[in-house]
């Protein structure tokens, strides 16, 4: 697990409940849409994140529809037991160690 999706994960698990957007998501973790965008839509398609589009009329909002990210159950979870296995591992003295998570299957 890459230091970017494990970022990522932790902005999730800093509330697991709440739906969270990209830009959100960018600003917690400091990684660009470039890093971002691409993570998501794998922990979308590996069923950790459910997705669906905000209902707004971008020209009365003034801005572009979100599209809003939220854990599943199982995602959560998952996501705590192979974040404990990332931190077992830097604090055995392998930080380097690759561990491939499940959704990258």
């Amino acid at each position: 697990m890459t230091a970017a999706v494990a970022g990522v994960l932790e902005a999730f698990l800093a509330d697991p409940g709440t739906q969270r957007y990209g830009l959100e998501i960018m600003q917690a973790t400091g990684y660009p849409s470039g890093t971002v965008y691409p993570i998501l839509m794998r922990l979308h398609r590996a069923g950790w994140l459910t997705a669906e589009w905000e209902e707004v009329d971008p020209v009365i909002a003034e801005r572009p529809a979100r599209r809003w990210y939220r854990f599943t159950p199982d995602g959560a979870a998952t996501a705590r037991t192979e974040l404990a296995a990332r931190r077992a591992q830097h604090a055995a003295g392998n930080p380097i160690a690759k561990t491939r998570p499940t959704w990258a299957s």
